[in-house]
């Protein structure tokens, strides 16, 4: 039973709802615009919640975390196994400070943890935004030195699918405080539309791996 259906006497609460598979996944700040994604679409999967926050969090997940609760799993976090993590890799991430909220990004070797980049912090930004803005410096940084084998892993299927599609969803307005950071994203884009690649980007299991190398260790 899928938990997308809400009540009509509802209405007064802003609601944002969370498609997983449909005809066009994302996130959506109606029931109307939700329904135009699952309709006709067997085994459609989506949730709604009471925040873009938790939306955009719940997004990055799998559906299966969200199905009955619409909480991500508390369950402890256990120590990834060396052998199963590609070594020849880098792991980005981002934090935000609120969402939207203070941003930065950074990219980190999976193994040793070394940094080998790191940008903001940005006064008002997201932390898919910064996802995004990760995996793209991280296959630019690889491109430069000519590497097309090192895998980048990241904690964020949203950003994934952005980097896949060329194109950001994203509810942040575009202001003079955040001018700059939609300038990166711009770029980004092109860089996708221009660039070719073959670095694999790979999720990382946060459930079952612990926390991604590049986490900047703030929750």
């Amino acid at each position: 039973m899928y938990i997308g259906i809400i009540s009509k006497r509802m209405g007064k609460a802003k609601k944002f709802y969370v498609v997983w598979e449909g005809n066009n996944p994302g996130i959506y700040n109606s029931w109307t615009k939700c329904q135009l994604q699952i309709k006709g679409f067997p085994g459609a999967k989506y949730k709604s919640f009471k925040s873009l926050v938790e939306a955009e969090n719940a997004y990055g997940d799998n559906y299966s975390e969200h199905d009955k609760t619409g909480i991500k799993s508390s369950k402890k976090m256990t120590s990834w196994d060396q052998s199963v993590i590609i070594k020849n890799s880098i792991s980005v991430d981002a934090a935000c400070s609120g969402n939207p909220g203070i941003m930065e990004y950074r990219g980190v070797d999976t193994y040793s943890q070394v940094e080998h980049f790191k940008q903001g912090p940005f006064p008002q930004g997201t932390n898919n935004i910064g996802e995004f803005l990760a995996i793209i410096h991280g296959l630019a940084w690889l491109k430069q030195k000519k590497d097309s084998t090192t895998t980048i892993y990241t904690d964020s299927r949203t950003a994934m699918a952005w980097v896949r599609n060329k194109k950001v969803k994203t509810m942040l307005k575009k202001t003079a405080k955040n001018d700059n950071l939609f300038e990166l994203i711009d770029r980004g884009i092109k860089w996708l539309k221009t660039n070719t690649y073959r670095n694999p980007i790979i999720k990382w299991e946060t459930k079952s791996w612990g926390e991604i190398p590049a986490d900047f260790g703030r929750k």
